[in-house]
């Protein structure tokens, strides 16, 4: 039993559209599978409509399933390919006179074609022991002569070590998240214990630093290579640091006479004014005036920025009386122990 499928509604032209009907392959065993193509090419405003086959094409050729047309257009031609996956279970030469397609206007038919559908190969011993059974000459039915094996069982796929590569993955997910738990655990235990994650950056106290920028430019010696502009531009600015992180004023932007007003508040000592009070006001002359000082100045400039580091530095931190006769203690101790030996 047949009906036809409307593949493309379009309207109507007075051109007929060609039909071919192919069947690959063309020889198969009982039960196996081929395949039917049928081919029209038309104008694309046709109208096409092809043959749905609810079981059989011809009695003995079955339809299985009818696979979804393929079109292409082309310079105004249509293409379309329908095809029909086909078996057969019993062995003879089929003859296909026919497939019919209807175009709007017309039914048109392919081309004939043949399917040779073919039985298993049997044996001389089969072909006598079935002889045998047709006869009468044995009641019963020996499956051994007639070679006929059982269903065998279903066989295990042989072994893939990629088809298991997501265990691995799991595995190292699995070792990452325990390597993260730890590594919390620790961090956690470890604030708990020492007060901080990360060991903090140790930070020298400002005058150690001043000191230390104050000997890298007295090794640069730029002073005596006529830059003195440029030594008196560094040393006030490391002094003006310094005095920003000692005294918290913001002296990088401040005048010489403001931090000279300044240091005079918090200072007790004269000397302490006296020494940045030359060094500013060199500075100054140096920069603004053009001044061109002595070496000797020169010199007398970066001993006083020396003086004033050290004179306003932090103090060194005090000892506690228990700790000192703690530690004159085990020095006498130890002493003692010597003297024994």
């Amino acid at each position: 039993m047949t009906a036809l499928l409307i593949i493309l509604v379009s309207p109507l032209s007075a051109q007929r559209a060609s039909v071919h009907a192919t069947v690959q392959p063309t020889e198969i065993m009982i039960g196996e599978q081929a395949l039917i193509n049928l081919k029209v090419i038309t104008p694309k405003d046709k109208t096409i409509s092809f043959p749905i086959y609810e079981k059989e094409i011809i009695p003995g050729i079955e339809v299985i399933t009818m696979l979804t047309p393929d079109t292409t257009i082309e310079n105004n031609v249509m293409t379309l390919n329908f095809k029909y996956v086909i078996t057969s279970f019993d062995s003879t030469l089929y003859h296909v006179p026919n497939m019919p397609v209807f175009d709007g206007t017309d039914t048109l038919f392919s081309n004939s074609f043949g399917l040779k559908v073919t039985s298993p190969q049997l044996t001389d011993s089969t072909l006598a022991y079935l002889e045998k059974i047709n006869k009468g000459e044995t009641d019963s039915i020996d499956f051994n002569q007639l070679q006929l094996n059982d269903i065998k069982t279903v066989r295990k796929a042989p072994f893939v070590w990629t088809d298991y590569l997501w265990v691995l993955w799991i595995v190292l997910g699995i070792m990452l998240i325990l390597a993260l738990i730890g590594v919390v655990i620790y961090m956690v235990l470890k604030k708990k214990k020492k007060g901080y994650f990360f060991k903090p950056p140790v930070v020298l106290p400002a005058h150690v630093r001043a000191v230390r920028e104050l000997d890298k430019l007295k090794e640069e010696k730029i002073w005596q290579q006529g830059r003195e502009k440029e030594f008196y531009s560094k040393l006030t600015d490391i002094l003006r640091s310094y005095i920003h992180e000692r005294e918290g004023l913001n002296a990088m932007e401040m005048t010489s006479g403001e931090i000279l007003n300044e240091i005079r508040k918090v200072s007790e000592v004269d000397s302490v004014y006296d020494n940045l009070k030359q060094i500013l006001s060199t500075s100054d002359l140096v920069k603004f005036a053009k001044y061109k000082p002595y070496p000797d100045e020169n010199d007398l400039s970066m001993v006083n920025a020396y003086f004033f580091v050290n004179q306003t530095r932090e103090p060194d931190p005090v000892v506690a009386d228990e700790d000192v006769d703690k530690n004159e203690n085990n020095k006498t101790s130890e002493k003692g122990v010597d003297k024994s030996e």
